[in-house]
């Protein structure tokens, strides 16, 4: 089977037309491919830009974005319509071959072309975190892990993992192209699990999805909802005694705190890893499928803790042993062509915090709505060639920026207060609110800095409209 990897994010964009404002970025970043995925498929966006807050036309559209780290139109190996998923000989577990895999490209929220992009080399790539591979077990189940030992002193890693393990899951998906694995948590006792879109939503209505437990059990599992504007989804288990995990607070989290990784990497289940806080509010933008044209922009929580291809819908939690995050993304050191990656210490996690409220709609609807600001969007640049800021471009007839009165070629610089470099921060910023909430926009026009509210509007859960 192969891995899913999370999304790699990208920071250099068209320099013409943006998506706008509450639409994807044009910059992106690779999901990781499901463990023993391969066959990395690419493409580059086309056509017009898109609206901010929903996705764009990737291959379909308008002007063609650059590739994160160097000139040109930006690619992402994303999986396609055929959710390419190569089958792998099974790895030993004492030592697991490195499957290729395919992952969702994660594009960068900028929509200015710039020429060979700055502060990360031209060779970096990010990809995806889901693994997948011929075979979804490739390690007998793990015993004796469920409860921490008396010794575990409280606050650390052991003591944290302890209260997790349980509640996180390896999923494996099957189709008449392959099998790739993944990971997601336990929501409900009932079976209700939360993992990224791209984990399970790439398979189509004949795909076969499997739970194994943590204890070793193996359950059928159906798709409750699927959001890819979020990269997020939630199976229904076939079980009821399942152990759920606490869901934290994000918004609490603070840089150099330390965090914990549990997933299911290259397949290898109940995999801990530890790291720290290293960034937040971090824009990261990764590609949805082919068929449904969207793209992932989110203001990520970023880590160092190890993540992997097979990570996908994994735990990202504090050492209070709850949820603060969605692990779906990884920067790796490969060119956009390698789909080999793995961990250099660069993953990205869904804010618990936004993926809330996404989850519940989700289990309620199957569907979720995002806010929206109703103009498209790409990066400013000074006169030197650095990115200041967002500019914006034309705004939707009655939508939230037009009724706050900002227009084309204005530069937003902030938004409530948080500096906005790039248009795709902007575009996760907008990502972070939800339909009605009021934000305080900074921006410049003609020279002078004037700040507007802004009542965001919603997509009504058609991202695409």
């Amino acid at each position: 089977m192969t891995d899913n990897q999370p999304p790699q994010p990208q920071t250099g964009g068209p320099a013409n037309s943006g998506p706008s404002f509450g639409a994807n970025p044009p910059e992106r970043t690779q999901q990781l491919p499901m463990y023993g995925q391969h066959q990395q498929q690419q493409f580059a966006p086309q056509g017009g830009s898109p609206q901010l807050g929903q996705p764009g036309p990737h291959p379909s559209g308008g002007s063609a974005y650059p590739q994160f780290g160097q000139p040109g139109a930006h690619q992402g190996a994303s999986p396609g319509p055929n959710w390419p998923f190569g089958p792998q000989p099974q790895a030993a577990p004492s030592a697991p071959s490195k499957p290729k895999r395919a992952g969702l490209a994660i594009v960068a929220a900028t929509a200015l072309l710039v020429g060979a992009a700055g502060g990360v080399g031209a060779a970096a790539v990010y990809s995806a975190t889901n693994d997948t591979s011929a075979n979804p077990s490739v390690t007998a189940p793990l015993s004796g892990n469920q409860a921490a030992p008396a010794s575990a002193p409280d606050g650390s890693v052991q003591q944290a993992a302890a209260k997790v393990l349980s509640s996180v899951v390896k999923i494996a998906v099957s189709t008449q192209q392959g099998a790739g694995t993944g990971s997601g948590i336990v929501i409900s006792k009932d079976g209700l699990i939360v993992t990224n879109n791209h984990v399970v939503g790439n398979g189509g209505a004949g795909a076969r999805i499997t739970v194994i437990l943590n204890d070793g059990r193996t359950v059928r599992a159906t798709i409750k909802g699927t959001d890819p504007l979020t990269d997020l989804a939630v199976i229904k288990a076939d079980a009821t005694d399942l152990t759920p995990a606490t869901l934290g607070a994000s918004g609490k989290l603070a840089v150099g705190q330390g965090v914990v990784a549990i997933g299911s990497p290259f397949g290898l289940q109940s995999t801990v890893t530890s790291g720290i806080v290293s960034a937040l509010d971090r824009p990261v933008t990764s590609g949805g499928q082919e068929q449904d044209r969207s793209t992932t922009v989110f203001p990520a929580i970023q880590t160092d803790a190890a993540i992997n291809p097979g990570n996908s819908g994994g735990a990202l939690i504090d050492l209070a042993g709850q949820v603060v995050g969605i692990n779906s993304a990884i920067k790796t050191a490969g060119g956009s062509g390698q789909s080999e990656g793995g961990n250099i210490g660069l993953g990205f996690a869904i804010p618990i915090d936004q993926a809330k409220p996404i989850i519940d709609e989700l289990v309620a609807k199957g569907k979720a709505t995002h806010a929206r600001l109703g103009v498209t969007v790409g990066d400013a640049q000074s006169s030197d060639g650095l990115t200041s800021g967002a500019r914006l471009g034309e705004a939707t007839p009655g939508g939230a920026a037009d009724k706050a009165g900002l227009q084309a070629d204005d530069v937003v610089t902030a938004v409530d207060g948080k500096v906005i470099a790039s248009g795709d921060a902007l575009v996760a910023a907008v990502r972070s609110h939800r339909p009605g909430d009021e934000v305080k926009v900074t921006y410049i026009r003609a020279g002078k800095s004037q700040t507007v509210t802004a009542t965001l509007g919603s997509d009504n859960g058609n991202p695409t409209g």
